[in-house]
């Protein structure tokens, strides 16, 4: 694991609400401003603070804006070719079943070429957590279509909007995964908010509560917004995501099983 450590010269006030956890390097985010895979890292970390597990987790990232997530967090991480991380992840996590296991995904990584590998992870019931971000397009390589792009909704590679009549209709693969048996938890949850923030560190902590129980495979979707991809303002991007995402995508809890 990477050491990273904060200045202890720095006096805390007394104050203090808020301050960052140590799980997230010193390094700038590579990712555009107003992009919610800053958010979703943090609440990622925290939670691992808080659990004090940091030092038995391995988070897996594979192929897209994602990519350098291991640069950001300051835990043990594991590159995974484009959308194979559930597999990855699946061979870890058997071979060191005491480590806390999860995937980091873009929508482009885990629901187009990794399609396959998330379906039978999920299927199997991997003890793992898989975080899944989707702003329905592919945001790293220049804003081309992707299997969750809404109709209507114009990409690199749709530039007249995507006809569903041609070009499929949007794949909600986290209903998909939901009702095959080894998911034990399936959600959506968002970070454009205080509020989407706190119900998603919520699901977050749930997911790796579960996998400390060896309960089965947590599932969770993080609806976020693309303001680079998608030629908009991050406010307005935001803004969009609620009238356009949101309903395609609703947010909350699509299977909880407590057993």
């Amino acid at each position: 694991m990477a050491e990273f450590k904060t200045n202890p010269e720095i006096v805390q006030p007394e104050n203090l609400v808020y301050k960052r956890t140590d799980l997230l390097t010193p390094k700038a985010l590579s990712y555009c401003p107003g992009c919610g895979h800053g958010t979703a890292h943090r609440i990622i970390m925290e939670v691992l603070e808080e659990m004090d597990i940091q030092d038995k987790t391995i988070g897996i990232a594979p192929v897209g804006c994602s990519v350098l997530a291991y640069e950001f967090m300051n835990i043990d991480m594991q590159q995974a070719a484009h959308g194979r991380a559930p597999a990855l992840a699946t061979a870890v996590k058997r071979l060191m079943p005491d480590k806390f296991i999860f995937t980091y995904q873009g929508d482009g990584d885990l629901a187009a070429i990794g399609t396959a590998e998330t379906i039978h992870a999920c299927n199997r019931g991997e003890n793992i957590v898989i975080i899944f971000v989707n702003n329905g397009i592919y945001g790293m390589t220049g804003g081309q279509m992707a299997p969750t792009t809404l109709p209507g909704m114009k990409s690199s590679t749709s530039p007249y909007g995507r006809d569903v009549h041609t070009m499929g209709n949007p794949l909600r693969i986290t209903e998909l995964v939901a009702q095959l048996p080894g998911t034990i938890y399936v959600t959506r949850q968002a970070v454009h908010t205080p509020s989407a923030v706190r119900k998603a560190k919520k699901a977050v902590r749930k997911a790796f509560e579960n996998q400390k129980l060896n309960k089965g495979l947590s599932f969770i979707e993080i609806v976020s917004n693309c303001n680079s991809g998608w030629k908009m303002t991050p406010l307005k991007s935001n803004e969009w995501m609620v009238e356009n995402m949101f309903p395609y995508y609703p947010l909350g809890d699509i299977k909880v099983n407590e057993e």
